[in-house]
């Protein structure tokens, strides 16, 4: 059986799996609400990012994760579509998850587009924290519409025993003010299941994010903004930012 190993652990977040674990814990905190079918939530290191990924998270505490669907950018390979790898076990220094390679069949392989990438691989923590035991569909995001990309969840959709990630920070390297108006402006957009509005200026997933926005108008679902922060409020200055926000969709 194949694995596709932590690539960005000691980098992204702690290569330790104590440490790991722990700093995971930290971020979920405290409370819950109704869980969401799906969300939003970003992908820098956990010292920026995970604050943000925590408040969208901790809605999943205590709910039923028997199989994830993970979307995110291709950051490092030109990709068209949307990519699966061929791996039977996606790996992180909290052990391995299986990829339900049923689901992944239906989606074009691609390995050298997972190769070195981060988007999916920061969140897998989240979830073996919260879900133990789950199977996880990692599929990558290339140049593709929105319809593209909803018509492969679509695949993938199952039941209540299936929950979908979009894996995207916000905007990039602007100054404080200016990120909090951008960012304001693609979270409404978000809310408003309002793709057209959302490019790559606004959000690095924002293909991901399309499909994320057309499959929810497709079933009448609602999103709602349950975080929106960026660099200069978790850790860093604020003379250049990135966006981070956390979106559930019911």
């Amino acid at each position: 059986m194949s694995v596709r190993a932590a690539e960005v652990a000691g980098l992204f977040y702690p290569a330790d799996p104590a440490e790991l674990r722990a700093a995971v814990r930290g971020y979920l905190g405290e409370g819950r609400g109704p869980a969401p079918k799906a969300l939003i939530v970003p992908h820098a290191g956990y010292v920026y990012s995970g604050p943000v990924a925590g408040s969208g998270y901790r809605r999943w505490e205590g709910a039923r994760g028997d199989r994830v669907v993970l979307l995110g950018p291709a950051h490092r390979y030109p990709l068209s579509g949307l990519a699966a790898h061929g791996a039977d076990w996606f790996a992180t220094p909290l052990g391995r998850v299986a990829v339900d390679r049923e689901a992944t069949a239906r989606v074009p392989r691609v390995d050298a587009a997972h190769r070195g990438e981060h988007s999916l691989e920061v969140h897998i923590p989240f979830l073996q924290v919260l879900f133990g035991d789950f199977r996880l569909v990692p599929l990558v995001v290339g140049d593709a519409t929105p319809e593209e990309v909803a018509d492969a969840l679509d695949l993938v959709w199952g039941g209540p025993e299936t929950l979908v990630v979009i894996s995207s920070d916000l905007s990039h390297y602007h100054d404080y003010e200016t990120a909090k108006r951008l960012d304001r402006r693609t979270a409404d957009a978000i809310e408003g299941l309002r793709p057209a509005e959302i490019g790559p200026d606004a959000a690095c997933g924002c293909r991901a994010i399309g499909g994320m926005l057309e499959a929810a108008r497709r079933r009448g679902m609602c999103a709602s903004t349950l975080d929106l922060r960026n660099s200069g409020d978790t850790r860093g200055p604020r003379s250049e930012v990135v966006g981070y926000g956390a979106f559930s969709f019911a």
